[in-house]
């Protein structure tokens, strides 16, 4: 069974005195409903599921009076023994709550009762144009947990890294000494496996469990078209075409070497005006990440992101190569992640990033100055530079040597390399990005 950081977050909200009902939040086939039902059946008594995509006979329950009582009534005489409710000691999990806006409005009157733990998943939750939207969002009566795909950390523990030797290459990292020659290897050839199996659950386990890329890559053509027939299936008509257009351009988006998107790109001529919603259809979706460009290198990074110029990267990593030609895979297991003018090894980076919980942010300016990433690390703006081969920082060099203009004093090359510095540059390789968690 593959261990997920989200259930030591569910055990946590379930400790919290007076917790809300929660909803997680996640693109689909991310490990949500498995998730959560390894933590129920581990901490109720009693569960009582119901699945609004499976069976949409439930949403019944719920299109009349939204008081406690009466959801329990409607249930115990749909489910019979299935549903037993003990105040303090049931669990109640809605999956796919999307599909019922009313059992997400009854949320409200379940934290105000306090007699049952609830729990929705959702993967399309304020998706444009999905059309089931809740007359009123419990706002003030819920918490939400984001959920993504597994990460770096989570896959070195699917196959076999423990927490002790997590912790051990942390304290190489805050001491700045090299990693051992053995774990070193192992940890990259670890990484350019999760560079290309990424972190859909059922993609791991297959790999784990077989070792054999082409079914790793069935199973993630499907995702992918299951994202796709999403697209078919929930989006508006009018927008149906040009957001598979939208995503199906991100392996030509990155291919650029600017790498910043560009609406051209998808269809030639066209506009952010025509394809602005659809691409904030599919980031609704759990299925991308934006990393915008600043104006200024200086914090708060947020507040000096240009919000109109942006890179897309997949938010799986497995997927973004699965959607490349051929071969790609075996490419990147010989350790040849060139390809692409290093999109795969920038894709790789933003992907941990973003399951850390990181927004995305780079810095280029007309001059030629690029910088990947910018991070806030250690209280400081942080350059990151990321490397697909041996090669020098210009960007990062020049912007060292002017603190005065750009407020930057640290900057770290990731790449194949171990762990060294050389007066503000701390270089470090790249599957050690996931440890850089310090704000």
């Amino acid at each position: 069974m593959l261990k997920r950081k989200v259930e030591q977050r569910l055990e946590e909200w379930k400790n919290t005195e007076h917790h809300k009902p929660l909803i997680i939040k996640g693109c689909r086939q991310c490990g949500k409903t498995f998730s959560v039902l390894n933590f129920a059946k581990k901490n109720y008594k009693h569960v009582v599921y119901l699945n609004f995509f499976e069976n949409p006979d439930f949403t019944s329950v719920f299109s009349g009076s939204l008081e406690v009582d009466n959801i329990i009534m409607m249930l115990s005489a749909l489910l019979g023994k299935e549903a037993v409710f003990e105040a303090g000691e049931t669990i109640l999990i809605f999956d796919e709550i999307q599909e019922c806006p009313e059992a997400r409005t009854a949320l409200k009157f379940f934290q105000l009762d306090g007699r049952f733990d609830v729990i929705g998943t959702g993967s399309l939750l304020g998706v444009k144009g999905y059309g089931k939207e809740p007359k009123s969002i419990p706002v003030g009566y819920e918490s939400i947990i984001d959920m993504y795909p597994m990460d770096f950390e989570e896959f070195l523990w699917a196959n076999g890294i423990s927490e002790a030797v997590i912790e051990l290459l942390n304290k190489y990292l805050n001491d700045e000494t090299p990693v051992p020659e053995a774990l070193h290897n192992r940890m990259k050839q670890l990484l350019l496996q999760y560079t290309v199996v990424g972190g859909m659950p059922e993609v791991v386990q297959v790999f784990v469990d077989t070792k054999q890329m082409d079914r790793v890559l069935g199973v993630q053509r499907d995702i992918i078209r299951s994202y796709e027939d999403d697209m078919v299936k929930y989006a508006e008509k009018r927008d149906k075409s040009r957001i598979k257009e939208c995503f199906l351009s991100i392996p030509k988006q990155l291919s650029k070497e600017n790498k910043k998107f560009q609406y051209s790109i998808v269809k030639k001529g066209s506009t952010s005006s025509t394809y602005e919603g659809s691409l904030q259809w599919i980031e609704d979706a759990g299925i991308i990440s934006r990393c915008y460009n600043l104006s200024i290198t200086e914090l708060p990074l947020d507040g000096n992101a240009e919000k109109d110029v942006f890179k897309v990267y997949m938010k799986d990593c497995g997927l973004f190569v699965s959607m490349l030609e051929d071969g790609t895979q075996y490419d990147i297991l010989q350790g040849n992640l060139y390809g692409y003018k290093g999109a795969i090894f920038e894709n790789l980076a933003a992907d941990i990033f973003a399951k850390m919980g990181r927004k995305l942010y780079y810095f280029r300016k007309d001059s030629g100055l690029e910088i990947d990433f910018v991070i806030r690390y250690k209280g400081e703006c942080t350059l990151i530079e990321v490397k697909a081969r041996t090669g020098n920082t210009k960007s990062a060099k020049t912007i060292l040597r002017h603190p005065e203009k750009y407020h930057v004093n640290s900057a770290i090359k990731l790449g194949d390399y171990n762990i060294g510095r050389s007066g503000s540059l701390l270089t470090l390789p790249l599957y050690m990005t996931f440890l850089l968690r310090s704000y």
